[in-house]
């Protein structure tokens, strides 16, 4: 089964090692500064520097936009799916898990918005997706609101301390 590894920055290595990554996507502001696990090759790497807001012209900290978004599935498209992708942002609770929603969406179509957010939730009873990535994601997967919809249904994660990796399958076990 095809399967993405969301983590926080801090277990990134580990996650990688583990789960046998070659590809990640870093979802991180632009100032911040880390190092690339070994293992995962520069050019399988996408860097979105963007910070964890809602609302664009929040001072100096930079929205997520559609260009993320589009990286996002390009990069996904661009995945052999051979070994897991790994997504991760700072704490692993809001970026990187909406990154997971839209990469898996983008990749498996044909599934029901509900049933990948309420699997999101099962995998990760923290991840609050980010809201902003989500409504732009819907709308480049023209998903006609059923996206937001189901994250919101989901509702708000439980507080995390940023240490909580965990793995969401691409399709449900069932579909295959």
């Amino acid at each position: 089964m095809t399967f993405i590894v969301v983590s926080p920055l801090s277990r990134i290595a580990e996650m990688a090692v583990r789960h046998k990554a070659r590809d990640m996507i870093s979802l991180i502001a632009k100032e911040q500064t880390f190092h690339r696990p070994g293992v995962i090759a520069a050019e399988r790497h996408l860097t979105l520097a963007m910070n964890d807001i809602v609302f664009k012209g929040t001072g100096d900290l930079v929205a997520p936009d559609e260009t993320h978004v589009r990286g996002i599935v390009d990069f996904a498209a661009s995945w052999r799916q051979e070994t897991p992708l790994l997504i991760h942002c700072w704490m692993g609770v809001s970026r990187s898990p909406a990154a997971a929603l839209i990469a898996a969406l983008s990749l498996a179509p044909d599934q029901s918005e509900e049933t990948l957010a309420r699997r999101l939730r099962a995998a990760s009873p923290f991840a609050t997706p980010n809201a902003r990535l989500i409504e732009i994601g819907d709308a480049l997967l023209g998903r006609s609101g059923r996206l937001v919809a189901a994250v919101r249904a989901i509702g708000r994660g439980a507080d995390a301390d940023g240490n909580a990796p965990f793995v969401l399958a691409i399709r449900d076990a069932a579909c295959g």
